[in-house]
């Protein structure tokens, strides 16, 4: 594709830092080296001791001030950290994009995205995300995220979220949504968007063809989750009660959105609910009536037998 595409449509891009140095320059090139040039970078780091914050300095040197932004953040995790650049209000644009400090972005990244966010319209929440392709520590590539074969949908992202928030692109509409709700409940951020655009009536666009690598490495804070120890490791959090509690965060954060929550979707959330609470027998009959799935049928089963041990 031609390099240099520039529409009008403005694209933030959401850095978060930490510890970051081995990695970050060569993320930030792969910025630079976007075929779509209408971006502003909005780096927040949270609390860097190593090299992180001098080379964050340098590239805003190099682009300045007024297009690379350096901010402190909350020094709460990562998932404290993007929501509070989800919800400064000093940051403005028509499209937001998260970016985690030690992928590399294809050229055409920003441009995909872009391209189907302009073909929806500006009022309703949408949001872009697709697979990875992943890197080992040398950037050379091992593999690829699974490739989900249902759609994206309420049902789902109840239950399942289905892609990192490093391939998330989403318009204004979502994150004005987004920056109205509470954080204190949130469990990831990119959860959280896939949730909240699907609850809201939204438009979801999975991307089967990835335009991120992403780095595998011993500092990750979350892989790819692809490998069957990573199948095991979910199912035994899954009935050791940490799936209950995550969705009980999310359901208490999507309390403040029922009013922008279609009817479909809010019978669906009453039956997850009731699903939730249930004796047995009316426990399975709501959670069937409710339609929640996950993407793999291990994910299936594991979600079944958490619903008969009531550890949903």
């Amino acid at each position: 594709m031609t390099a240099g595409r520039k529409t009008d449509g403005r694209v933030a891009i959401l850095l978060c830092t930490y510890q970051g140095e081995r990695y970050l320059a060569e993320q930030l090139d792969s910025i630079v080296n976007q075929t779509y040039e209408n971006w502003v970078i909005y780096a927040s780091d949270d609390g860097s001791q190593d090299l992180t914050l001098e080379i964050l300095r340098a590239y805003q040197e190099k682009f300045g001030a007024e297009r690379f932004f350096v901010l402190s953040g909350p020094r709460e995790g990562y998932a404290k950290n993007f929501i509070s650049l989800l919800k400064n209000k000093e940051i403005n644009a028509d499209y937001f994009a998260f970016c985690d400090q030690d992928d590399v972005w294809a050229a055409d990244k920003l441009f995909v995205a872009i391209s189907w966010l302009e073909r929806n319209s500006p009022k309703v929440p949408c949001l872009y995300c697709g697979r990875t392709a992943l890197v080992d520590e040398s950037g050379v590539r091992i593999g690829s995220s699974p490739l989900f074969k249902y759609p994206p949908g309420f049902k789902n992202a109840l239950v399942q979220s289905i892609a990192g928030g490093n391939t998330m692109v989403f318009n204004q509409s979502l994150r004005a949504i987004a920056g109205s709700t509470p954080d204190s409940e949130i469990v990831s951020h990119d959860w959280w968007l896939y949730i909240l655009a699907t609850a809201c009536g939204g438009q979801v666009n999975y991307d089967s063809e990835p335009y991120v690598s992403y780095r595998q490495h011993s500092e990750n804070i979350i892989g790819a989750n692809s490998s069957m120890l990573s199948s095991l490791s979910r199912l035994k959090k899954t009935l050791d009660g940490r799936l209950a509690e995550w969705n009980r965060c999310n359901l208490k954060a999507i309390e403040s959105q029922r009013e922008n929550i279609p009817r479909v979707n809010l019978v669906t959330l009453e039956c997850f609910e009731r699903a939730r609470i249930s004796s047995l027998f009316k426990r399975y009959y709501f959670f069937r009536r409710s339609g929640v799935y996950r993407q793999t049928i291990r994910g299936n089963i594991a979600l079944f037998v958490a619903m008969l041990l009531k550890k949903i």
